[in-house]
């Protein structure tokens, strides 16, 4: 039987795409590549298709590397696929980027909320230095934060949550039963995380279930089924209001 959101004990985000914009960060941070070269620009829509192919396999292929050297390589195929010409200096820029990645409007006070009545969770592919940044949009500190840099692999690893179980119980004693995952991802996260008997929540900015857009996500053929979906961390914290009444 799924718990009330207030009756867990704890909250485990992923980050990017769930509380960071990652898709206008993403997008933003692409443009210096094609200055020289308009004619080749895609818009949007074409190049987060093509990020949320490229940026999983070399996720894949070089899972010890920093998530800034992650995004370094997947530039660099970037302007592969569109055919034009990089510089390490531009795949480095895009690389050290995520610092300048937004937060979404509602994150901050969301998390202000939610961290009255829970203890909140970082789960994220990501490296701390990268990272470092992003919380300092978010304006709350987290509880426990734990990197693709400390595990050694990239969601949708299921190494990633095996981690995420052990080092709730051992950090901070709560158990599987008493986390709700909450995130965007239903490739990075959703998927291995029902897996392993989570209980989830899906912001799903994306309005994917709805017909929408999946963006700079890798595409699931058979989706799983979270137990909660909420189109926005403000609906989400406005729900456990209800329930706290």
């Amino acid at each position: 039987m799924t718990l009330p959101l207030a009756g867990f004990k704890a909250l485990s985000f992923d980050c990017y795409g769930t509380l960071i914009d990652w898709e206008t960060g993403i997008w933003e941070a692409s443009r210096p590549l094609f200055e020289t070269d308009s004619g080749r620009a895609p818009g949007r829509a074409e190049l987060l298709a093509a990020f949320s192919e490229i940026e999983p396999a070399v996720e894949e292929k070089h899972g010890d590397a920093l998530y800034r050297e992650i995004l370094t390589r997947t530039h660099r195929e970037l302007a592969g696929r569109f055919r034009v010409d990089s510089t390490p200096e531009l795949d480095t820029l895009f690389g050290d980027s995520v610092g300048n990645w937004p937060a979404f409007d509602d994150s901050p006070d969301a998390l202000a909320y939610l961290k009255q009545h829970f203890r909140l969770v970082i789960l994220s592919n990501i490296d701390r230095t990268s990272f470092s940044a992003s919380n300092a949009r978010l304006g709350v500190e987290f509880d426990a934060i734990y990197t693709a840099e400390d595990i050694g692999t990239y969601k949708p690893d299921l190494r990633n949550f095996d981690y995420l179980v052990e080092h709730l119980e051992n950090d901070l004693g709560i158990e599987k039963h008493q986390v709700l995952h909450v995130a965007q991802s239903l490739f990075h996260d959703h998927a291995p995380a029902k897996q392993l008997g989570f209980t989830t929540a899906w912001i799903d900015r994306q309005r994917l279930s709805e017909g929408g857009d999946w963006g700079a996500t890798t595409l699931v053929e058979n989706p799983p089924q979270p137990d909660y979906v909420f189109f926005s961390m403000a609906e989400f914290a406005d729900a456990v209001a209800a329930e706290l009444g």
